[in-house]
This record gives C-alpha cells, sequence and structure tokens, in this order.
C-alpha cells in the first residue's frame, strides 16, 4: 500500500489540517500520521468522518506521500503541495508570507 495521510479542511476558519498521531488536528503535513494499511486506513476515515459529524473538519481524504531518507514525509502531488504552502496568488500573503 502507498503512504498516506488523512487531510481535510478546519471548518472555523477553513485551513487545511492533518490528523496526528494522537487523534488531534495539525497544520502541519510533518505531524501528521502516516498511514501504512488498509486497516489503519479505515481507523483514520472513520476519526475524520467523526470530526465532520462534530463540526470540527470538512472534505476530509487520504493524500499520499514519500519517506525522504531521514524519515520524514513529503507530500507527492502538486496539489498537496500547494494546499500545505497556501494560496499561489499572491506570495506576501498566506503561509507562504512567513517562509520567506
Amino acid at each position: 500500500m502507498v503512504l498516506q495521510i488523512m487531510t481535510a479542511n478546519r471548518l472555523l476558519d477553513g485551513e487545511v489540517v492533518y490528523l496526528t498521531d494522537s487523534g488531534d488536528w495539525s497544520e502541519h503535513y510533518a505531524k501528521a500520521r502516516v498511514v501504512e494499511d488498509k486497516d489503519q486506513a479505515e481507523e483514520v476515515q472513520a476519526i475524520a468522518k467523526q470530526a465532520e459529524l462534530d463540526h470540527k473538519t470538512v472534505g476530509a481524504y487520504l493524500a499520499k506521500v514519500d519517506r525522504n531518507e531521514d524519515g520524514s514525509i513529503r507530500l507527492i502531488s502538486m496539489k498537496e503541495s500547494i494546499r500545505a504552502a497556501g494560496p499561489t496568488t499572491r506570495r506576501d500573503l498566506g503561509k507562504q508570507a512567513k517562509n520567506v
């Protein structure tokens, strides 16, 4: 199975969030729980479904990731890289402004 992480948007402010090992949601994908098999995928999907029912998140889905040599994860798709970085219209706004 391909490595995956659960991502969604926080309902309060629309921020992209990632499900962590502790069951909380983080704004940083590097803190996400990595899903390695079908059973884990079903478990995080159930947690994400409950978060939607509790009106905490919306639009949850599994996103593919890969591991770097140091064990950290990296996003595979351009879409997920953009979601993690924020809007692409202006580099002086959003998350990318914090990284300048």
